[in-house]
């Protein structure tokens, strides 16, 4: 049995997005992680699903922090969902805005994203 397992999303906090922006933001790399996990990682997925759903939302500074985080973590096979934005509102099509990653147990993520600011 898995335990302590959680998903973690990064968040540009250079694009100064409005609360609701942010929180659909999360929203979208948040469920785009889960059904990756319910497809692919499915042992996690029921109990992250169990435990749950933890989530933690941390900060990054900028577009380089968040893709030097994803390259840390594609070869863990962490699964991930980079978000870039539809701009259609506050910011220009495409720009990338936060990085899902997990459901993923604690000792395998933590190292990596447990120094970073919570937003």
């Amino acid at each position: 049995m898995v335990e302590n397992v959680k998903m973690v999303i990064a968040v540009r906090r250079d694009l100064d997005l409005g609360k609701g922006k942010i929180a659909a933001q999360v929203a979208h790399a948040a469920v785009n992680c889960a059904l990756k996990a319910e497809k692919y990682e499915k042992k996690l997925f029921r109990e992250w699903l169990m435990e749950g759903q933890k989530k933690i939302v941390i900060r990054v500074d900028n577009e380089a922090a968040l893709m030097e985080l994803k390259r840390k973590i594609e070869p863990l096979g962490i699964v991930n969902e980079l978000v870039n934005d539809a701009g259609r509102t506050q910011i220009a099509p495409g720009t990338a805005t936060c990085l899902g990653m997990g459901p993923v147990e604690e000792n395998v993520i933590e190292p990596i994203t447990g120094d970073y600011p919570l937003l």
